[in-house]
């Protein structure tokens, strides 16, 4: 990137009843490091249909605020991707209950800015998971999830259910249309697209912390689901998607 080039990225924040970390995760954003490093940050708080305060509290820290009625993170995704400006550089994803370290962005960035890879997605797994963040049943889920996709998709990738990512923009511009998933298969229902698609995926170390609040993941149920989206996409191939890796001009 040439010196004073500007360079855009959407934070996109998908929420249900985050109002004890949403604030936490919006100031913790590194806002003078990203400047520096001549990049604009806009931060999206999807909220899907909360009960409690998490909209005014995300506004009142500095986020727009776009509200999706219909519960289910993949749903919030879906309008946060369709949301976005024209504008917008590349696009990251992390969850709004103060697990992942927002101050870790310029990690997933970098790859993506040097043209390095097309993809990043931030790695628990080969990263710091803090004291019982994670529990040992999800870990091992997550272990199991992560191989097969390596070795079926031969995606590389070290964290397959991972809520920490990044794109080049027009990666998302290709993918949003072919997102199905309503739920919290997105993550699955992404990696695997973006492997038949071809885009070069890389992984990085990231932190991971003990959540704020309650979460609505439920192992088992959606766990299912995970592996269903796992076998469906088996055979999905993008039909009118341009299979090929999204390349960035003007870099250096």
């Amino acid at each position: 990137m040439s010196q004073g080039e500007q360079k855009n990225i959407a934070v996109v924040i998908p929420c249900y009843n985050e109002a004890k970390g949403i604030a936490n995760v919006i100031k913790k954003i590194p806002h003078d490091r990203l400047t520096k490093n001549s990049f604009n940050i806009r931060v999206y708080v999807i909220d899907n249909n909360s009960t409690d305060s998490t909209a005014e509290v995300a506004s009142r820290a500095g986020a727009i605020v776009i509200h999706e009625s219909k519960k289910g993170k993949g749903n919030a995704m879906r309008t946060g991707f369709r949301s976005l400006p024209d504008d917008i550089d590349y696009v990251v994803m992390l969850d709004g209950d103060d697990t992942y370290d927002p101050g870790e962005v310029l990690r997933l960035i970098e790859p993506l800015s040097s043209n390095f890879s097309d993809v990043v997605i931030g790695s628990r797994m080969g990263g710091k998971i803090h004291g019982t963040s994670m529990p040992k049943f999800n870990l091992m889920g997550n272990w199991i999830f992560t191989h097969l996709v390596r070795y079926v998709y031969r995606a590389n990738v070290t964290d397959v259910l991972t809520g920490y990512f990044a794109w080049k923009k027009p990666v998302i511009d290709q993918l949003h249309p072919h997102l199905i998933s309503d739920g919290f298969a997105i993550e699955m229902e992404m990696i695997t697209k973006m492997a038949r698609m071809n885009h070069h995926i890389t992984s990085v170390p990231i932190s991971y912390m003990q959540r704020a609040g309650d979460s609505n993941l439920h192992p088992v149920k959606d766990g299912v689901r995970i592996l269903k989206m796992f076998m469906r996409n088996l055979t999905w191939h993008p039909a009118g998607a341009k299979q090929t890796v999204i390349a960035e001009e003007g870099i250096a």
